[in-house]
């Protein structure tokens, strides 16, 4: 039985990245019918293989599988026959054919390779399935170390299926075949990010996770009631424990248990200190202000070792939605006294009700150390490790959201962390992108209530390699009507003067793709001044702007950057309430 679960679970992820193989039958009366028939098969098979509940289907993944390699394998074979290579030269019908055999072997190779991960993956399961102590990821671990290499290939292998079908004719005369031809480039670089997101895990979380030794790394509780660029104020931290799959927590402190100096403990150069000032490599609560996670994680691990003399392997963070996600796997937790933290409350809890609830923030910053303490301890013993079905979606939500960030002290282990999402990085590549990033400059905890909508208008290309956009930036400070805590309206930025309670005054900034200039910004429809700053090869705009009670403003920058045909790039800050992002492109595209 074990055996059949551990196919299933690989299996289970395999789905969503198989649809690049539906082939849409019966496309032309002039090919081989049973050619067709065998896609088709393996189209039912994989479909199949998506939509199968997990919970049910154990027993039949593995041969639902077999059956789609089986088909998969016989269209192969019927399109690398000598009559069907003729085929492929003939007139009129010759592109579709040539199409038709390129997919045939594309879906084989898919398969295949599918199979030789199922395979791998299957004595990961198998013992993460079976019984084990609590805490003890040391099966997982094993089973990770195993799949490794397989997943490395598969990556390699992909890249060479795409430029296989990539090198079919795209344009048959068919359209359901030139849909499906078009579909699997698609898919199979779903797949391929798939693949490649499952080898990093499998070659990091290893040695990460103490295969070659104790590990500990500085473990950050953002909260997102006060922005910051990685994510919100450091409210609470820990140090987490790793030594041969055995987790630990220890240290759990609120953001005043590191001592407060003005002697920076990194430097990242002139670009950054003149845009976040010293201060940010120096002290706790200004650590995060850029969205570059290593930044951040580099600051807090050389805190740390300011004041306790020791270093730390790396850096992780999280927040209370991330959290919400892991106590939806994990089920609830009871604090001492009693009180339920759950999936559903964890958010509200940590980021409103317990402003109000604990007027002195010494108290509430006990209760904070307390949830987070007794959600690390049940995440710590929980038997979820040990099952990926139910784990890896969880993770993968939170790695796409930005709700988990990692950052290594190892070279190797970095450059492999940074070229994912959980490394949290600014890329420095070239290419179209608009980052909204959003640090609460009023000492605020209103941050909670505020809504964030970006739409980003790529212009038709101008003919001189460049285009005009626009980046159209609403936010809106969606207080509640009536009384709030005051330590969450008190505004630390200029507490001399009387401000409405609940204004909110924020630093906004656009980071624009490399090489791209503004030309204008306005503000509620009218022209704005704004300053342009650089960092990591991203030109930054940025206007600090102040919010009423309930107000919403919009802020609206024209940019001239070079034109791409690659897809923009526009990551979310992860806040309370989600981003809503709009993206357009007008007007003709560049000539190749």
């Amino acid at each position: 039985m074990l055996g059949r679960r551990s196919r299933r679970a690989v299996v289970i992820g395999l789905p969503s990245l198989a649809l690049g193989l539906v082939l849409a039958g019966g496309w032309s009366a002039h090919l081989v019918l049973s050619v067709r028939d065998h896609l088709e098969a393996t189209r039912a098979d994989l479909l199949r293989l998506r939509s199968a509940d997990p919970r049910t289907a154990v027993t039949t993944a593995a041969g639902t599988l077999a059956d789609a390699r089986r088909h998969a394998a016989e269209a192969r074979r019927l399109t690398d026959r000598p009559e069907w290579r003729l085929f492929t030269h003939a007139p009129v019908v010759g592109d579709g054919a040539t199409t038709t055999r390129g997919l045939a072997e594309a879906v084989a190779q898919v398969t295949d390779m599918l199979a030789d991960i199922e395979r791998a993956g299957a004595p990961l399961i198998e013992v993460g399935a079976g019984p084990a102590s609590v805490g003890d990821l040391r099966p997982v671990l094993a089973g990770l170390d195993a799949a490794a290499p397989v997943l490395d290939r598969a990556v390699t292998r992909l890249a060479a299926v795409r430029s296989l079908v990539a090198g079919t004719p795209a344009r048959t005369g068919v359209a359901a075949l030139d849909q499906a031809r078009d579909t699997m480039l698609r898919e199979v670089d779903r797949l391929r990010g798939w693949v490649r997101t499952g080898a990093d895990a499998a070659s990091l979380i290893p040695p990460m996770l103490g295969r070659d030794g104790p590990r500990r790394y500085f473990l950050a509780f953002q909260t997102n009631a006060e922005a910051r660029g990685t994510g919100g104020l450091v409210g609470a931290f820990g140090i987490l424990t790793a030594d041969h799959g055995r987790l630990g927590i220890e240290r759990l402190s609120a953001n005043n248990g590191l001592a407060l100096s003005s002697t920076s403990v990194t430097d990242f150069g002139p670009d950054f200190r003149s845009r976040y000032g010293r201060g940010a490599t120096a002290m706790l609560s200004v650590s995060n202000l850029s969205p570059h996670f290593p930044y951040a994680a580099a600051t807090w691990t050389g805190l740390w070792q300011r004041k306790t003399g020791r270093s730390l392997d790396g850096a992780i963070a999280t927040d209370p939605v991330g959290l919400s996600y892991l106590l939806g796997l994990i089920g609830p937790v009871r604090l001492p006294g009693g009180e339920r933290v759950t999936a559903g409350n964890v958010v509200d809890l940590t980021e409103r009700t317990t402003y109000s609830r604990y007027p002195d923030p010494a108290e509430r910053k006990r209760f904070l150390i307390k949830v987070a303490a007794a959600v690390s301890e049940a995440l710590v013993r929980s038997d979820a490790f040990a099952e990926p079905t139910r784990l890896l979606p969880v993770l993968s939500r939170m790695v796409d959201e930005r709700r988990i960030q990692i950052w290594s002290r190892r070279d190797a282990e970095e450059r492999r962390l940074a070229a994912t999402p959980l490394g949290g990085v600014l890329p420095e590549r070239p290419g179209p992108f608009a980052g909204l990033v959003i640090n609460n400059s009023g000492g605020t905890k209103l941050d909670y209530y505020l809504k964030r909508s970006l739409t980003y208008t790529q212009g038709p290309c101008r003919g001189d390699g460049l285009r005009a956009s626009t980046v159209r930036i609403r936010l809106a400070n969606d207080v509640p009507r009536g009384s709030l805590p005051t330590y969450v309206t008190d505004r630390l930025d200029s507490p001399g003067r009387s401000h409405p309670p609940g204004s909110n005054r924020l630093w906004v900034s656009l980071y624009a793709g490399i090489g791209a200039r503004a030309t204008a910004a306005r503000l509620d429809g009218r022209p704005v001044g704004f300053y342009a700053e650089t960092e990591r090869s991203h030109p930054v705009y940025s206007a600090v702007l102040e919010f009423a009670p309930r107000q919403a403003r919009t802020l609206e920058f024209d940019l001239i950057e070079p034109y791409s045909a690659a897809p923009p790039v526009v990551p979310v800050q992860p806040l309370v309430r989600p981003q809503q992002t709009v993206i357009r492109q007008e007007g003709q595209n560049c000539a190749p």
